[in-house]
């Protein structure tokens, strides 16, 4: 298992996974497929929305015709962390939580392209939109839908999940960046000077905390919205073990007064479902600056696939490590503020 996070082996790319394989592959399940298929956007994964004859329930919704077929990014999840997703999200239909489990063939969820040596599993078709903004009944659903997975999150340990840590999101992927050479000699020394003085900062903030399953990607676009089901959240394929606020966060990234305010009307509800040690808020802008940290290695890990030079097209550019420093040193002043004695009003 690796602890890099995203992993720490060469990626293979998806070039021989034709719509031939694909398709045989669920065929092997027990399903028929029609022929037809469909690419998904995906960056990480490849995902297609898969044709069957027969359907998934007697109910004969269109749905029930289709199937989501994920193929996963070799060298990226183990076998064992890919199957912690999938228990994470069968606990959580258990529970009754508005989820997408994969399906099951002969008690297993995962199963290997037999040509490729991808891993791939079948989820059910599942429709919905990602809402524009929420008004304060829908935070309220959604904060206490929240508390609802975090209650589940934590009934069970996953040991095999990478853990969000100033180490695994920051340390080892600026050294990914370092040694690899995708700093530019003219920012590099600031961009290494001001992260570690970030991580120096931030640390005592993480020693000690209290962690859990959580989505680890719960941002808007993975938010759902279906009349019979009401919200839900998709893609825990970036599930983590960390604190509950990076959930929180990610789903109302806002600074300014409304953001504040929302956030705190979410939680309020949430609450109603889950204790919330509000104390980690102070966690917001480290985990901030973390993810900002990640994106770039993220990006940086997977430049050899030429889908991610299409979509990231100035990655290479002085402009973009430029702004990058800036964003450092502007999380590095809102950090400062976390530590200065706070006056009280009278």
């Amino acid at each position: 298992m690796s602890q890099y996070v995203w992993g720490n082996k060469e990626t293979q790319f998806f070039y021989q996974l034709d719509p031939l394989k694909i398709l045989d592959s669920i065929d092997e399940l027990g399903l028929k497929t029609t022929g037809r298929s469909l690419a998904l956007n995906s960056m990480e994964n490849r995902v297609y929305e898969v044709e069957i004859s027969d359907p998934l329930n007697e109910g004969n919704s269109p749905s029930d015709y289709f199937v989501i077929a994920k193929y996963y990014r070799p060298g990226r999840w183990s076998k064992e962390q890919i199957l912690e997703e999938h228990l994470f999200l069968k606990d959580l239909t258990n529970h009754e939580i508005p989820a997408i489990a994969p399906l099951e063939f002969g008690g297993e969820t995962l199963f290997t392209e037999k040509d490729t040596g991808i891993y791939y599993c079948l989820f059910p078709k599942q429709g919905g939109r990602n809402p524009d903004e929420y008004n304060d009944d829908q935070l309220e659903q959604l904060g206490r839908l929240l508390g609802r997975i975090h209650s589940v999150g934590k009934a069970r340990k996953a040991n095999n999940r990478i853990a969000l840590t100033p180490d695994t999101f920051g340390r080892q992927n600026v050294a990914f960046l370092r040694d690899n050479g995708f700093l530019p000699t003219e920012i590099k020394d600031l961009y290494l000077k001001t992260s570690d003085e970030i991580f120096e900062m931030i640390q005592p903030l993480f020693d000690n905390l209290h962690t859990q399953r959580i989505h680890g990607d719960c941002h808007a676009g993975n938010v759902l919205w279906h009349p019979t089901h009401g919200y839900y959240f998709i893609d825990l394929d970036d599930m983590l073990t960390g604190p509950a606020v990076q959930d929180v966060w990610l789903l109302l990234p806002g600074t300014d007064a409304k953001s504040i305010a929302d956030r705190a009307l979410l939680l309020e509800a949430y609450e109603s479902m889950n204790d919330f040690n509000w104390a980690e808020l102070k966690l917001i802008e480290p985990l901030r600056t973390l993810r900002y940290i990640h994106f770039s290695a993220w990006i940086a890990k997977r430049w050899e696939d030429p889908s991610f030079k299409q979509a990231f097209p100035h990655f290479d550019s002085a402009d973009y490590w430029n702004v990058s420093v800036r964003d450092l040193l502007d999380q590095k002043e809102a950090i400062q503020k976390l530590f200065e004695p706070q006056i009280p009003d009278y």
